[in-house]
């Protein structure tokens, strides 16, 4: 990154380019990305089928516990890519999986997220996304939609005995942590569905909660600022108040 002084104006006009920072998978795109191309990887040989059914008995109960999921999210991409060994091999399935599903992708891109991420943008702000999943598959798919240019923070994989694995998972408190090691400085505006979010959405003096779990509602209420909007930006069986594509 770039070591240019991040609060110096661009353009001679406007002295300070707020941070927004938008999350991925139930925010811009509706479902899980890093989950979908996990399942595909694994669906591709019937053996890892039964490894990965065998293991969920382990991995499963590891994915709702916050300090075990990277690990169970590993060992699922692990089965997925056993055969992979370096990292321009793993970038080339994502092409071909982004490109088998071109289709069912567009259509879980979000639009209204999409009009408000532009609108960010023509508005001068510093936009980035910060995701769980692996940065090359949140800008593939945001490819798609004239926005592979957008800064994306997300997690990092690695070669394991013969697979990849996630060496660095952006979420939780580690998504601030990886944000602020890239350089950038105080956030202006988030947006996130999860509730692994509430540090990034505490750390921002306009948090915006957007598609939460129905069940996650009132805790969003209870712990962020009186007032912080709690939003649907079209998907089913979410929470939150609806909003139209006009509004």
């Amino acid at each position: 990154m770039s070591e240019r002084h991040w609060n110096a104006p661009l353009d001679g006009s406007r002295p300070y380019r707020p941070l927004v920072v938008f999350d991925f998978d139930h925010t811009l795109y509706n479902g899980d990305s890093g989950s979908h191309l996990v399942l595909w990887l694994i669906q591709r040989h019937w053996l890892r089928q039964v490894a990965a059914i065998a293991l969920s008995t382990v991995l499963l109960p590891m994915i709702a516990w916050l300090p075990t999921r990277r690990w169970a999210i590993s060992g699922y991409l692990w089965i997925g890519t056993v055969g992979t060994h370096r990292r321009r091999d793993m970038d080339r399935l994502i092409d071909q999986y982004v490109k088998l599903h071109a289709e069912q992708i567009r259509r879980r891109l979000l639009p209204i997220a999409l009009k408000v991420l532009q609108r960010h943008r023509d508005a001068g702000d510093r936009v980035i996304i910060a995701t769980g999943a692996s940065p090359e598959l949140a800008r593939a798919i945001l490819d798609f939609v004239a926005h592979e240019d957008l800064p994306v923070i997300g997690s990092q994989g690695g070669p394991f005995l013969g697979g990849m694995i996630t060496t660095q998972h952006c979420h939780h408190e580690n998504k601030m942590r990886m944000i602020w090691d890239a350089g950038y400085d105080q956030i202006a505006v988030a947006y996130s569905d999860s509730s692994a979010d509430l540090p990034l959405l505490k750390a921002a003096r306009s948090p915006v909660v957007v598609n939460p779990k129905r069940s996650c509602v009132a805790m969003f209420q209870r712990v962020l600022p009186e007032g912080t909007p709690i939003l649907n930006w079209g998907v089913k069986g979410r929470g939150g108040e609806p909003v139209t594509s006009d509004a």
